[in-house]
This record gives C-alpha cells, structure tokens and sequence, in this order.
C-alpha cells in the first residue's frame, strides 16, 4: 500500500449555504476575485485561446454548462483515459470550471475561458472495484502522459506527505518536455505546515492560497516550497458528484492553483512564442508582494499572480527562454537543460525563512501588496470574508492505494 494524498482544496473548506441549482445559481457574482484581478480587461487582450491545461485531479465531468466543449477527452490516450471524465467528488470538475468554464448557466467562469482541458483522472478514493482502480492511472503516469501531450500546463490539485520516486522522476520529464506545473501546496497550516508532494518536488510551481485582502489562508501549508499564491478562498465549488449544486465559500490551495494555471494560460496565450520558463517568470516578476523579490515568503512565495500586469504592457520583456527562475529552488538549473538535484524528504523540509511564527502572525510575509497595484482592496472588490477563529477547520485526508 502506497499512501498518496488528498485533493488539496475539496474537504479544507467551509460551507456558508448552498446552491439551489447550478441553473438558479450566479457563481461569477461569487467569484469575487473576477473584479479583482480585471479579468473583463484581460480578456480584451487574451481568454487563454490556443492553450491546453492537463487538469490532473477525481476526472472531469465535462457535461457541466460551464465546461460544454471545453474538455478534449478524446485526447488523452486510451490507456490512460479510462473514464476520465467521470468525477466522483466534483473536485476536479470544479477545478477545471476555475480554470476554463465559460460560465453558460450560472456556472463558474474559468479564468482563461477560451482555454481547453485535457483530463486525467487517478486514483483517488472514491473508485469502485478492483477493475477501476487497475485501470486508472497513477499520478506518475498521468503526468508523463500529460508531458507527451502538446497540453502546456498541467495543474495538480492534490498531494501527499510521502516520496514517490516516480512522480517526481514523471515531473522532471514533464519539465524536459517544456511543461509549466503546477501544484498546490496542502492544506496543513492549521497542523505541521509541511507542504505536499508534488508541491514539494523540484520542478513543480507551489501555489498557496490568499484572501480577498491578499492576506495567505490559515489552512494553508507554508515552508520552502512555496512559490506563488493565488485567490484560494470564498469561492464556490460543485457540492459533490451529483452535480445539482454548488456550495458557496470553499477555500483550498486546490482553488489556488487552478486560478493561478488559469493567469499562466492568459499570458502564453497572448505570447505563444514564449516558452514555460518565460511565463513562470513573467507572474514571479509582476506578483503582488511588500517583501524583496529575491527573499521569498514562506507563506506567499514570491508573491500572488497578476497576470494583467503582463498582458497590459505589450512590450513586457520575459527574460531568457531557458533561463529557470526557479533555478535556485529546483537546484541550480534550468529546466530545459540539466537534471534537478534530488529532493528534500516530508519531515526534513528546509525554510526559506528562519521565522516560525504561524501563518496568521506572519506580518507582512504573510500578506501580499496593498499599495496601488494589489487586485482587490484598492480596487473597492467587496468580498464576504469567512471568520476562520474560534471554529478552525477540519481536514481530512482522503488516500489512495494500489
């Protein structure tokens, strides 16, 4: 038995009411980080066109109003596509809606809707039989698949606290094949703090998740691993596999990353020369953050995602196309080129930071810009806040075996 992690978003969440039906439901009027970012001024310039995201997650349920034409099935081969578009917890479907729903019914309204998903569904609890877990994949082989597929991104919403020498040999393929990655960093901050594997693994973008003051969630992991943040709070997410209805104010690093693949399909959308390394640089370089670009936070990375402050300058300048800007994190090299240095272990992580005051007393390190340029307090965004006190949150961790 090999124990392998939870979605990182699905069960760290919080429910204030549900959803009726997804058809007598507005998610966008939700979504308050839609405004926030300038998501209608993006579009104007880039919806993520052209640009395939491999969602990695419990399926995809492509017959959601959101996703109608939005999930390329037929593209993932057919060894590795058994029913992966069957989604028994919603998580992945919501996942991928965060990233390239369109919106149609009152659904969720993807970041980059003019992008499309690739699925993969792996083994996450909930399978049923022997026949369906033989048949599903391993994140390992899921992430290879995705590698040799021309998807350009690929968005891992889920983790665990164990080493598996596959997956990250799978990621530093992926990384050879010129993919972005991205993964969620856990939802353990209210517990340890470690950050999830493939979070954790050289190779892979760790996303954290923030509030709508830019301020990190306190069930979000924070360590060395963390390399970006994205909005990962108050946002609705499909209830379960029934798809009747959304629940309102879920919160996860899992919603983080998704909205984070989302910026990255913006940008190489509106710069389809530019390679992954380039992208990645572009949103390290235009994040919003208080701290020194080359001292990131053990809770925001290097700061959270703006994608408009690519999009809005035509003349953005992204740096070396094979220039790793994470290089120092993955080892030293550039993810086109040399091989990365092997990985900390779950319990011996180090931190970027000598501090270990929790999340929620970290100051400044735990809170991104709120000077002109930050997406939402400047710009008026008003946003219902979940007081996360007294109450905490349970998290479960749902397994996977073999």
């Amino acid at each position: 038995m090999r124990a392998v992690g939870a979605v990182v978003g699905a069960l760290a969440a919080v429910s204030v009411g549900f959803a009726p039906s997804a058809a007598a439901y507005d998610a966008q009027s939700k979504q308050w980080y839609l405004d926030g970012m300038q998501a209608e001024q993006m579009w104007k310039v880039s919806t993520g066109k052209g640009v395939k995201v491999a969602v990695i997650d419990t399926g995809v349920n492509a017959k959601t109003a959101s996703l109608k034409g939005q999930v390329l099935a037929d593209e993932v081969p057919q060894r590795f596509g058994y029913h992966a578009t069957q989604d028994y917890t919603g998580h992945g479907t919501t996942i991928a809606e965060l990233i390239a729903g369109t919106g149609v019914g009152g659904g969720l309204k993807g970041l980059a809707p003019g992008a499309k998903i690739v699925p993969y569904r792996v083994k996450l609890e909930g399978l049923k039989g022997e026949s369906e877990l033989r048949r599903t994949p391993e994140p390992a082989e899921a992430i290879r698949a995705a590698a040799d597929s021309d998807a350009k991104i690929i968005n891992m919403s889920f983790g665990s606290d164990t080493i598996d020498p596959d997956e990250e040999a799978a990621l530093k393929y992926a990384a050879s094949k010129g993919k972005l990655i991205l993964a969620g960093v856990g939802n353990e901050g209210r517990e340890a703090g470690h950050i999830n594997y493939p979070a954790a693994y050289p190779y892979a973008v760790g996303v954290s998740a923030v509030d709508s003051t830019g301020t990190v969630g306190k069930f979000a992991s924070y360590g060395n691993y963390v390399d970006l943040s994205a909005p990962g709070q108050d946002i609705p997410a499909w209830c379960d596999s029934t798809f009747r209805s959304y629940c309102d104010a879920r919160q996860g690093t899992s919603q983080a990353t998704a909205i984070a693949s989302g910026s990255a399909a913006l940008i190489w959308s509106a710069h389809p020369d530019w390679t992954a390394n380039q992208v990645l640089g572009s949103l390290i370089d235009t994040a919003s953050r208080t701290w020194k670009k080359n001292d990131p936070s053990r809770y925001l990375g290097y700061g959270t995602v703006r994608p408009r402050k690519v999009l809005e300058n035509p003349d953005y300048n992204p740096g070396p196309a094979r220039q790793d800007p994470l290089a120092k994190e993955n080892g030293g090299s550039a993810k086109t080129e040399t091989a990365p240095s092997a990985s900390a272990s779950g319990s011996s992580q180090p931190e970027r930071k000598a501090s270990e005051a929790p999340a929620e007393a970290a100051g400044s390190e735990a809170k991104s810009s709120s000077d002109g340029n930050t997406l939402w307090i400047a710009l008026g965004v008003v946003a219902a806040v979940i007081v996360i006190g007294g109450g905490g949150f349970v998290v479960m961790r749902a397994r996977r075996s073999q």
